[in-house]
């Protein structure tokens, strides 16, 4: 009688075909959300330069993640002025920007996280061009 040939999949070769999925799946999960970043392209704002002379950096447009931490002005022809809270290599700082009348359709409340496409004006005042909800 013959035998048959029995075949055994080492843990060896488990170990590394769920070391590869992991790695294949992390891959496409940090590729997704590099391409689903509406504003990759854009230099983020350093904070640091700003706070030192936000002159010097009128008419650049950056991108901004920050978290919402209070309206603290409204003006119906200009829209409303709220303090941001940004993410830096350093922790975070609050930062005020001016969310424009075009933007009054969007509900920004304490503790969101948003995406901001900012410009920094003629007066040093940064001025929301753009925004998304994280």
């Amino acid at each position: 009688m013959s035998r048959r040939a029995s075949s055994k999949v080492s843990l060896i070769k488990i170990a590394v075909a769920l070391l590869l999925l992991c790695a294949a799946l992390g891959g496409g999960h940090y590729f997704i959300g590099r391409v689903n970043d509406p504003y990759r392209t854009l230099q983020p704002l350093d904070v640091a330069a700003y706070y030192e002379n936000a002159n010097s950096l009128r008419g650049n447009v950056y991108k901004v993640d920050a978290k919402v931490l209070n309206l603290l002005v409204w003006s119906p022809p200009k829209g409303r002025l709220f303090s941001i809270d940004v993410e830096t290599r350093n922790g975070s700082s609050p930062v005020g920007v001016l969310v424009p009348t075009t933007f009054n359709s969007v509900n920004l409340q304490k503790g969101q996280s948003f995406s901001f496409k900012l410009e920094v004006g003629a007066d040093g005042l940064l001025t929301v061009k753009d925004l998304q909800k994280k």
